[in-house]
Formats: structure tokens, C-alpha cells, sequence
């Protein structure tokens, strides 16, 4: 008799993690949400033109109508394409000051693992230091001494958001530091940022992507409060949070446009980055793949 050998085809480590983020309904849904979000903030400009810069006092606090969907508010600015303008700027800000943030903290955390000892220790009593602060505290005292623009403003954000994903970072290059493919490297003398850079980085894709989602929400929020605060961006440039700061009193004389939408766009965008989140931290985790 001869053996038939069955040869089972091998999945690629990224095509396993797509299919298990494809099959996670809340993230999938997060995602498309976002993409929504981005199409309706940078192309609805494009396709539905409003005067955000100019006053109209003939249309002020209109109720929702064929004219106007969302109504107009107490200048006469229209409440949709105003909700389009601030999104945009809520988004990049949020992205850019995520992707900033997850990119200080990564080459903080990796460095500190990677070096360990006595430097590891100082690094990360700053980090701890950091985090005793919290960041909105940060945000208020930088906004009280400057108002920022936008540039200004996914600076700061960046500069106080760093410190969870450089902890994440840190714990796993120290797991990555022992492993036999690094010490192979050290062994015939490889530098210390060659083995950051080919063989530490790479393999903390899958924790610096996750934490990166979770900073861009954490971002949106940061610019929503800081905004809501009154403390936020220049006018006429608005975000979703000035646009809630701006609809607050209004709302009690049951102008409920100025506030609903933007405050609904926010709770959502924010939630489907923390859904994205974790569907791609499930994705990721090597101990739920069967």
C-alpha cells in the first residue's frame, strides 16, 4: 500500500489576523463607520459647499429645513457643512496627534527595554511621572498661556499622549530582547540599532497598531474637551467639540441641532476606534487562534 500525503496549505500570519478582524462584526462595523466619517468630512465639502468664514444674520438659529438639514446657528453659519468643517478638523487632529503619540512612545519604550538596567529605570520614572499628571490638566495650562492652531494643537497632544503606548512597547521588547534571533545578532556583532530596527520594531507591529487606534480616540476625546472648554482651535476654525461649546446655551431654548449632531459624532467616532481597537488586538492575540 502507499501513503497519500496530504499537504494542508499554510495561512500567512497577516491573512489570519484579516480574516479574524473580518469576522469580528463590531470591528468591521467600527471601520466602516470611520471610513463614513472620513469621506463625509473631506469629500462632503466637496459635493455640499457652505460658507463657514462669513456671518449671515438673516438665516441665524433656523430650525432644520430643505435649505438647511441641520438648521443654522447664531451667525448664520449652516449646521451641516459646519459639522463637515469641524470633523475635519476633529479627525486630523485626532490621527495626527495618535500616530505622534504611538511614534514617541514606541522608540521611548523600545529604547528603554531594550537598554534595561539603570536607564530603563530612569526612563520609566519619567513615564510614571507623566501619567501621575493627567493629560487634560496639561491641556488647559497650555491652552491658558496660548491658543493654538492646528499644527500647534496635534503638538501638544502628541507630547502628552505617549506615555501608555511607550509602557506597552517597553514590556514587549523585553520579551523581544531574549529571544534567539536577537542574541544571534548581538553574537556576531550587530548593532544595538540594527536590532531594534530589523528584529524589536517589527515584531511589536501588532502592539504599537492597536495602541495606535486607541490613541487616536483617546486624541478626538482630548480635542473635544479641551474645545468644549473654549480653549480649543482659532476661530473660524471650529471641531466638534467648539460646535458643542457653541450649542450649550442654545440647546435650552430647544435649538437641539446645535448640540445633538456633534455631540452623536463624536460618541460615535470614538466608539468605533475602540471597536477597531480591539478587533485588532483580537486579531493579534496569538493565544484566541484556533
Amino acid at each position: 500500500m502507499t501513503a497519500v500525503l496530504q499537504v494542508v496549505p499554510t495561512v500567512s500570519p497577516g491573512r489570519l489576523s484579516l480574516r479574524r478582524f473580518t469576522r469580528n462584526r463590531l470591528a468591521v462595523t467600527g471601520l466602516v463607520v470611520v471610513v463614513l466619517f472620513l469621506l463625509f468630512s473631506f469629500i462632503g465639502p466637496l459635493l455640499y459647499s457652505t460658507d463657514q468664514t462669513h456671518t449671515d444674520l438673516s438665516q441665524v438659529n433656523l430650525a432644520p429645513a430643505g435649505s438647511h438639514p441641520l438648521g443654522t446657528d447664531a451667525v448664520g453659519h449652516d449646521e451641516l457643512g459646519r459639522l463637515m468643517y469641524g470633523g475635519k478638523v476633529s479627525l486630523l487632529v485626532g490621527l495626527a496627534a495618535g500616530i505622534l503619540a504611538t511614534v514617541i512612545g514606541t522608540l521611548w519604550g523600545a529604547l528603554a527595554g531594550y537598554a534595561g538596567g539603570w536607564v530603563d529605570a530612569v526612563m520609566m520614572r519619567i513615564v510614571d511621572a507623566g501619567i501621575a499628571i493627567p493629560a487634560l490638566f496639561i491641556l488647559l495650562v497650555v491652552s491658558a498661556i496660548t491658543t493654538p492652531d492646528t499644527i500647534g494643537l496635534i503638538i501638544v497632544l502628541g507630547l502628552v499622549s505617549w506615555l501608555v503606548p511607550s509602557r506597552l512597547v517597553r514590556a514587549e521588547t523585553l520579551t523581544l530582547k531574549s529571544r534567539d534571533y536577537v542574541l544571534t545578532l548581538r553574537a556576531i556583532g550587530g548593532t544595538h540599532g540594527r536590532a531594534i530596527g530589523r528584529h524589536i520594531l517589527p515584531n511589536s507591529v501588532s502592539t504599537i497598531v492597536v495602541a495606535a487606534t486607541f490613541q487616536v480616540a483617546d486624541a478626538i476625546l482630548l480635542v473635544a474637551y479641551v474645545s468644549y472648554l473654549g480653549l480649543g482651535v482659532r476661530p473660524p476654525s471650529t471641531d466638534w467639540g467648539g460646535m458643542l461649546s457653541a450649542g450649550l446655551t442654545a440647546a435650552y431654548s430647544g435649538r437641539w441641532w446645535l448640540i445633538v449632531p456633534p455631540g452623536l459624532a463624536i460618541i460615535l467616532v470614538v466608539c468605533a476606534f475602540n471597536a477597531i481597537g480591539d478587533g485588532l488586538r483580537d486579531a493579534f492575540d496569538v493565544r484566541g487562534r484556533g
